[in-house]
């Protein structure tokens, strides 16, 4: 296992969708990505698409509205997207910036077609993954994913090439729209993970923070398994979850916020 840490050890903070802030026109964007390098976070967190023409860049939501109906982000190329939505961060240039500075929090939301699976060095998923290893280094580094199948595609290969790569699979996806049945399906599947996280190979537990409190967290220690929280923005969520011990890494809209709760934490356990 890539991460061993005591119970004693602070919780690590990272800067939501490029440490935008509560100012949803800036995330994944360069003047949020400044602001969090001007942050003393630990990982800077960002959302990764890929378009039609093979570019990865940051964005969080897959589809557009594109004369009247909902498109893929994977139909279209990154030019035409910056057409609708305007400048975007390239993953290139985002991975550069990081370099030597912070490490990198990398939240993959595009999956690979199903045959792909077949030979997992050949999924998106993991030349995303391969390229941010290039630039940062495995250790600098962790991917999350919605998906099982992304995760078990990035774990087989970086076993593969002897990486000690923390890849997560995050619970605690939007069930907003799905039949009732699916929903319920969905949350007992993450309130009970075992079989998901064992059958995608997570080495990395990452959940809603509300489900992290309801048994995953629990969960999470009985396996030794490093846990990280999404997004504890108010500061009694903080409070709770940058004490010492209750998780490796959280992630925040307000990381100023968490690095000030996180020194009170330790000030608190200082003899």
């Amino acid at each position: 296992m890539p991460v061993r840490r005591r119970t004693s050890d602070p919780v690590l903070v990272s800067a939501h969708r490029c440490g935008a802030g509560e100012d949803r026109h800036l995330e994944n964007t360069r003047p949020a990505l400044d602001r969090a390098l001007s942050l003393d976070v630990d990982f800077v967190e960002f959302d990764v698409q890929r378009c039609a023409d093979d570019t990865f860049v940051l964005f969080h939501d897959d589809e557009v509205e594109v004369d009247g109906r909902r498109t893929p982000l994977s139909d279209l190329t990154v030019a035409r997207l910056e057409q609708l939505v305007g400048p975007l961060l390239r993953y290139e240039d985002v991975l550069g910036a990081l370099a030597g500075r912070r490490r990198a929090h990398i939240d993959l939301k595009f999956t690979s077609p199903s045959a792909a699976y077949v030979e997992p060095a050949g999924t998106h998923e993991v030349r995303a993954a391969r390229r941010a290893v290039e630039v940062l280094g495995p250790e600098n580094l962790v991917v999350t994913t919605l998906e099982d199948a992304s995760v078990r595609a990035v774990r087989d290969w970086a076993d593969a090439e002897g990486l000690d790569l923390l890849v997560g699979l995050s619970l605690g996806r939007s069930v907003k729209g799905l039949p009732v049945v699916r929903q319920v399906r969905t949350r007992w599947s993450e309130l009970r993970p075992h079989l998901r996280l064992s059958g995608s190979r997570a080495n990395l537990v990452v959940a809603k923070h509300t489900l992290a409190r309801l048994g995953v967290a629990a969960y999470a220690r009985r396996r030794g398994l490093p846990l990280l929280v999404w997004t504890v923005d108010t500061e009694r969520s903080l409070r709770y979850w940058m004490r010492p011990g209750r998780a490796w890494l959280v992630t925040s809209n307000r990381p100023e916020v968490a690095l000030r709760t996180r020194e009170r934490a330790a000030a608190r356990m200082r003899p």
